[in-house]
């Protein structure tokens, strides 16, 4: 029985979760900073890091106090270390670092991206993980659409990725000119639920030919669709209605799309976007192969993912040094060009 310590903090979130042979939860703490940007209407980087330090350690002795070990019980440290704010990210890997050297415990450091797929593995319900691959992995959040293949653990394939804006970061600027609340997705779903999706006919930018994404285009269209109101009543609702469908049927077409030329048994859906119920609903209408759509509460950054994407490093053998360092790009790497 191998447990690992997760801890992230790519963003906005403090997290720290002790995970079993990376599928079982045994703690999953995480402190928000949502009240705390919302006055600024996104992620303020600065305040985002000093929050972390006031709250890493809270979170880290809760984690281990829920799930009923100490550090001695633990297999290893495992800390996101990139992609992310650099700021926040620093704080997570300098308390994993000191931690784990203090404690003579293996540390391994993880690409949030991977911990956002691995949380899947989370999911008891996911039986059909069994024999997975390969796989297509949607990733979206607010920095992030990325389209993955995955032919093995720890082997990506980059299909596609974000050109500008990303689904999340979409969102939240389109919540904005609505005058909705942060965070976007929420706020334009909730607005969404009493409006007509067919009401406006926006822009999908299909980048024909790849399966990259570009979501800043669809903001445009709502800036000048916000626009052309300023003497009528704003119909906040058709448009959030026609702005969700549109953010989703790209996503869905190019996803489906690569799960055939490719031949996946199956999709991921994650990321903090993938708790969209449109996104989700269509998804699951439109793929011909099984869709696996972690919890609500696993598509939320988290440390339980981090710990669950370490448990595979760590049984290849898998460590990282004590001159780990934050990479604010990261992008998915194989685990062949990771082991030391």
């Amino acid at each position: 029985m191998n447990l690992i310590l997760g801890i992230e903090t790519s963003c906005d979130e403090t997290a720290a979760s002790v995970v079993q042979d990376g599928r079982v939860i045994l703690s999953n703490v995480v402190a928000t900073q949502i009240d705390l940007h919302a006055q600024y209407g996104g992620v303020y980087p600065e305040l985002a890091s000093r929050e972390h330090v006031i709250k890493i350690i809270p979170v880290i002795e809760e984690a281990l106090q829920s799930a009923g070990v100490a550090f001695r019980d633990l297999a290893a440290i495992a800390v996101t270390h990139g992609p992310g704010l650099a700021g926040s990210l620093l704080v997570g890997v300098n308390a994993a670092k000191a931690l784990a050297f203090a404690n003579d415990l293996p540390l391994i450091g993880i690409n949030h991206l991977e911990g956002h797929i691995y949380a899947s593995w989370l999911d008891d319900r996911n039986l059909v993980f069994e024999n997975p691959f390969p796989l297509i992995a949607l990733l979206v959040s607010g920095g992030h659409s990325e389209l993955v293949l995955m032919r093995d653990h720890g082997a990506y394939q980059q299909l596609g990725c974000t050109l500008h804006d990303a689904a999340g970061e979409a969102f939240d600027k389109a919540a904005r000119l609505l005058g909705l609340t942060y965070p976007g997705g929420p706020a334009i779903q909730k607005a969404a639920d009493a409006g007509n999706s067919d009401a406006f006919k926006l822009p999908r930018a299909w980048l024909k030919g790849t399966y990259d994404f570009s979501f800043s285009g669809l903001k445009t269209a709502v800036l000048h669709l916000v626009q052309s109101f300023k003497d009528a009543p704003l119909p906040v609702a058709d448009i959030a209605a026609s702005f969700q469908v549109a953010v989703a049927d790209v996503l869905v077409e190019k996803t489906v799309r690569a799960a055939d030329e490719y031949g996946a048994k199956q999709i991921i859906l994650a990321g903090g976007v993938s708790a969209n119920a449109v996104l989700r609903k269509t998804m699951l209408e439109r793929a011909e192969i099984p869709v696996i759509i972690p919890p609500i509460k696993l598509c939320m950054d988290n440390g339980a993912m981090i710990a669950a994407a370490a448990a595979r490093r760590f049984a290849r053998g898998e460590r990282s040094g004590w001159d780990l360092d934050v990479v604010p790009a990261l992008k998915l790497q194989n685990s062949e060009s990771r082991i030391q």
